[in-house]
């Protein structure tokens, strides 16, 4: 049973009592809806009046929308919500992580190629005052994995290094800077932690083979850094631990090895035992494949929280999720020890945010306030300072490529490369964000050249030009495929410098690798890095040297923000000196030839 007078509660005699008040006078199915985080279907006011009136939810998290549009989205869902509400958002970039006109400040990532933890501490802070402003109250961060695997297609810029003492350094200042908001906390995510296997948990088995030892040296340190520092939740990723979940139970079949949101070994056993975690765990998304294909959902939902989890992320269907839920308590899977413990844990959360003491006003400003948070400089200079410490000059073997200028390289081609995708593209739309309309790093870069006096073109492939024809009704030319390569003199003599342009997004895909859609010939494929300048910039992954391991010049930029395209540019003129960005993983991907 968790202390409600200890870390991270530290709650008074009169909080502790309008916790078991409000327990008590609790039915069971106002008890079984505490157990559930929402994702918000509609902003419609009398679908967010059901929610919480029929369904009794604990939580919510939502689609993104403007902060005008939140702000009265959870002023709603508070005055009909018996219970005051956590009300989450997914801050780890910035306070666009809570409305989608929030400043995006920078991805960890990026943060940890500064190796300025006062950046971290500033992300925590800005971030979560935008999105208090809405309403929000508990952040789904910092990220707290490990980039230790390249070929990982989720982590990417997602996490803060592949050294764990970075890491651990890194999300104790996010903590810090968030808990600078009054009545504002954090989930970090995603235990027992992601970054060492090669596949995604949202479309597989995800595992962390990490001996006892070596986790404990690497992602415990971590976790137990922040639990030390007063963290309030933790979000289980659907991810399996082996080593530990043997450790606790040596007699347990591979089949029975479950991720941890399924896993009582690690999360009763592991975090709230040897850790002494006494916050609140919840899941990840309950979508994913990772937790999905272990059980029939029926029997998932109340094992996650026999196994020790807090709170379940999110209805598939609200009817059947909650009789699943309600269920499994009568049938005796969540013991009423259980259940009283995370009903405990839960409510001593809203205690510690003081939301039972706060106003509807209160816990939800005014929409003028989120106007003034928008209108203040603080967020937007400080991603300033990060894109002028963070940018990464990986490799440079032509030393007299930089700075660039007119007079050297008057004509620029900019060969723009996207990701492997989904077939129908939903990996460019999910982490590529939904600002449709919106000019892409290409075009952004090719403005800022423009405006330092260059000429600058973008190169459209054969593929693409063929594709132009058969949308016009004509006939392409195929042999333009199989044989239509140009003389070297003639593709040299139109351009003096290529940049070649890395955009690959991660997750809801297999891989996160460059999709070359012509490869025979062409230009996308830098295959004339000894013909003329090539400079290869990644504004997304930064592991992109393992596929194109012959350029000479490669830079991470980590975002393609508008404001980091412009400081790149800024400092491409300039030259090699101005790019601060020390390495936060291995960029060379572990691979002997990405150096040569």
């Amino acid at each position: 049973m968790t202390d409600l007078k200890k870390i991270p509660y530290n709650l008074s005699d009169e909080d502790i009592k309008w916790v078991e008040d409000t327990i008590s006078s609790m039915s069971l199915d106002e008890k079984i809806g505490q157990l559930f985080f929402n994702m918000g279907a509609s902003r419609d006011e009398e679908y967010l009046k059901m929610t919480v009136e029929k369904y009794h939810i604990g939580g919510i998290r939502y689609n993104p929308a403007s902060g005008k549009e939140i702000n009265e989205q959870n002023r709603v869902l508070q005055k009909y919500s018996k219970v005051p509400l956590i009300i989450a958002c997914n801050t780890e970039n910035g306070g666009n992580g809570a409305f989608s006109d929030g400043t995006n400040i920078a991805p960890q990532l990026k943060i940890g190629a500064t190796r300025n933890v006062e950046y971290a501490k500033q992300l925590g802070y800005l971030a979560n005052r935008e999105a208090k402003a809405v309403g929000c109250n508990l952040s789904f961060a910092p990220v707290s994995d490990i980039y230790l695997n390249w070929h990982n297609p989720i982590v990417a810029t997602r996490s803060y290094a592949n050294d764990s003492n970075i890491v651990k350094d890194m999300t104790l200042a996010y903590l810090e800077g968030a808990h600078q908001n009054e009545g504002f906390a954090c989930a970090a995510k995603h235990f027992p932690g992601d970054g060492l296997d090669d596949r995604d948990q949202h479309m597989a088995n995800s595992v962390n083979d990490y001996s006892c030892e070596k986790w404990d040296e690497t992602f415990g340190q971590i976790y137990q850094n922040l639990i030390d520092n007063g963290l309030e939740a933790i979000m289980t990723g659907h991810i399996m631990l082996p080593s530990y979940t043997r450790y606790f139970n040596p007699e347990i079949e591979d089949k029975d090895i479950m991720p941890a949101s399924l896993s009582k070994e690690l999360v009763t056993d592991l975090l709230k035992g040897k850790m002494n975690f006494n916050g609140m765990v919840l899941t990840d998304a309950s979508h994913m494949a990772g937790l999905t294909c272990r059980m029939k959902r029926s029997d998932l939902l109340p094992a996650s929280i026999a196994a020790g989890v807090d709170m379940f992320l999110f209805f598939n269907d609200m009817d059947e999720d909650f009789e699943y839920m309600k269920q499994g308590y009568l049938n005796g899977i969540i013991s009423d020890e259980r259940l009283n413990d995370a009903l405990h844990r839960i409510l001593g959360l809203k205690a510690k945010l003081q939301l039972h003491k706060k106003t509807l006003e209160e816990m939800v400003p005014p929409i003028d306030e989120v106007e003034k948070i928008l209108n203040l400089p603080e967020a937007k200079q400080t991603r300033e300072k990060i894109n002028e410490d963070s940018l990464t000059l990986v490799k440079y073997l032509d030393k007299d490529v930089l700075p660039l200028t007119t007079e050297k390289y008057k004509k620029i081609k900019i060969v723009y490369i996207k990701g492997v995708d989904s077939p129908n593209g939903i990996t460019s739309l999910i982490m590529g964000g939904f600002g449709g309309g919106s000019k892409n790093p290409s075009e952004l870069l090719k403005e800022e050249l423009e405006a330092k006096g260059f000429e600058v073109e973008i190169y459209q492939n054969p593929a693409q030009k063929m594709l132009k024809e058969m949308q016009e009704g004509k006939k392409p030319d195929m042999n333009v495929y199989f044989a239509g390569k140009s003389a070297i003199a003639d593709f040299v003599s139109e351009q003096d410098l290529v940049i070649t342009l890395l955009d690959v997004a991660g997750g809801f895909q297999t891989v996160a690798r460059p999709g070359f859609g012509f490869t025979k010939g062409g230009g996308e494929i830098p295959w004339y890095v000894f013909e003329l300048p090539v400079i290869a910039i990644s504004v997304n992954h930064p592991t992109m040297l393992a596929d194109i391991p012959q350029v000479r010049t490669y830079i991470n930029t980590y975002d393609s923000n508008p404001s980091t395209i412009k400081a790149l540019v800024e400092q491409l003129c300039k030259g090699a000196d101005a790019f601060k960005g020390k390495d936060p993983i291995d960029s060379f991907c572990g691979l002997w030839d990405t150096r040569i």
